[in-house]
């Protein structure tokens, strides 16, 4: 019996309006935090809240750039520079300038996220291109992208003592594109955080390691 038929979890396409979705919901979660609290650290990352978002936003911006080429790469990531700040901090090729604040900040989260978003919309679908845990496709960039900004949000609501819970039905369809071998009798988000290392389930521990499974689906 399949996942979705013995779960109720969506079988349906992950789409770029879920993207849109997720990142718009994290920046409006994200927009309540106080001004002076972005240097702590983020949730259980070696990452303050400031570079988190970085993080998010150079995630964001590189899936889209795997998809830009008129022939993208399938053996490797287009050849930006990625660079650190300091010694353990992210390397990213997306760095956002501080004296704009908290508010340019999250700015350039929202249009790294609809730099993704416009690449999953108006690439075919039967595009593929390189991923470091596989080759992928548009829909299968678009998950990871909303797998990305949902854990992401959720370090950063830890170190900023936000609520941040976001849609059952969101969480479901990133788990069957990306985790099909996740539990599947649980609540979508609790086990969406589980798959990725943040939590526990009954009868299972906290992942040491974890990876998703972002090849096409047939």
């Amino acid at each position: 019996m399949s996942r979705s038929a013995k779960t109720g979890f969506s079988p349906s396409s992950v789409t770029a309006d879920d993207l849109d979705l997720a990142v718009r919901l994290a920046v409006a979660v994200l927009r309540e935090a106080p001004p002076d609290a972005w240097d702590g650290m983020a949730g259980s990352l070696e990452w303050d809240c400031w570079e988190t978002v970085e993080h998010l936003s150079d995630d964001l911006f590189s899936y889209a750039a795997q998809l830009g080429p008129r022939t993208p790469p399938l053996d490797g990531e287009v050849p930006f520079v990625w660079a650190r700040r300091r010694p353990g901090g992210p390397a990213n090729v997306i760095h956002v300038n501080r004296e704009a604040g908290p508010a340019g900040l999250l700015q350039v989260l929202e249009a790294s996220g609809a730099l993704l978003v416009a690449m999953v919309r108006t690439t075919p679908a039967q595009t593929r291109a390189h991923h470091v845990f596989g080759i992928s496709d548009p829909e299968g960039f678009a998950a990871m992208g909303i797998v990305e900004t949902l854990v992401h949000t959720y370090d950063l609501a830890q170190g900023l003592r936000l609520a941040w819970h976001p849609p059952a039905d969101l969480c479901a369809r990133v788990l069957a594109r990306l985790f099909p071998d996740a539990p599947d009798a649980m609540d979508p988000w609790r086990t969406l955080l589980w798959a990725t290392g943040r939590g526990e389930l009954p009868g299972r521990p906290r992942l040491t390691t974890w990876r998703w499974d972002g090849t096409p689906r047939t």
